[in-house]
């Protein structure tokens, strides 16, 4: 255990859960960096962070498709937002379709976030939750709603054509909808929510493929594609560089 880097999540409150998964404060408190393995998890975030060699910003993070090794600078604090990807066009107003696998910086004043406030988490998921309140519109289109419900619901596991009739919109659309909000096809999205599902049986020690894999060769191929690691090294999650497993194992 890193003693040095401490995280917390929590689950939002009801009225904002729709389209946020949790809210979250991670501290490297150390004054070195912090190796951590990003990978993908099918979520938005949205960060707020300071460091002594980073001044306050806030990033937008769009989906990942594939691990990356980054560096959290020393002394770093930060508090993050995990969208559920609906929250892109009704709460952001936006697409991420371009900042796949990469972020975009938004001003500095967003939401009304101060350099201050990352020292009182309660005060940071308080400011956020008040803000994503005002921002839900009175009206949202269901289907999409259904289709992110059902999709989360399978753990990717539902076909194209049975969202398509289950929801009552064509399989065309629904690609449309993910390449031009997400930047992905819907067939991609439902890989990594598959394999983030399996990231909970892995955290549990359970190194055999639990969902709808073809077998444990397929299983451990998808394992490294996403995390870069095979099922068993990824559970030793040596010196917690796997941050979202370490989440999981706490939980």
């Amino acid at each position: 255990m890193d003693h040095d880097f401490q995280f917390h999540f929590i689950e939002p409150d009801q009225s904002i859960s729709d389209f946020v998964e949790n809210l979250g404060t991670f501290h490297n408190h150390s004054d070195e960096a912090k190796e951590v393995v990003i990978i993908p998890d099918g979520r938005v975030d949205l960060f707020f962070m300071q460091s002594p060699s980073e001044p306050f910003h806030v990033a937008l993070i769009g989906l990942e498709t594939y691990p990356e090794q980054r560096q959290i600078p020393p002394q770093t604090q930060a508090f993050v937002v995990s969208f559920k990807p609906i929250a892109v066009e009704y709460i952001l107003n936006t697409t991420i379709a371009d900042v796949l696998n990469t972020a975009k910086k938004l001003p500095q004043d967003f939401w009304g976030f101060k350099a201050e406030d990352l020292q009182d988490f309660e005060l940071c998921c308080t400011k956020a939750t008040q803000k994503i309140r005002e921002l839900v519109p009175q009206k949202t289109d269901e289907r999409k709603h259904q289709l992110f419900e059902l999709m989360y619901a399978s753990k990717g596991e539902i076909s194209v054509k049975d969202l398509s009739e289950k929801v009552g919109w064509s399989s065309r659309q629904i690609n449309r909808y993910f390449t031009k909000q997400l930047g992905l096809s819907l067939k991609a999205y439902s890989t990594i929510l598959r394999f983030r599902a399996s990231l909970e049986h892995i955290a549990k020690g359970k190194l055999f493929p639990e969902l709808n894999y073809t077998d444990q060769n397929h299983f451990i191929k998808e394992v490294k594609k996403f995390s870069g690691v095979a099922p068993k090294e990824l559970s030793k999650n040596k010196n917690d560089r796997f941050i979202l497993l370490s989440v999981l194992k706490g939980q």
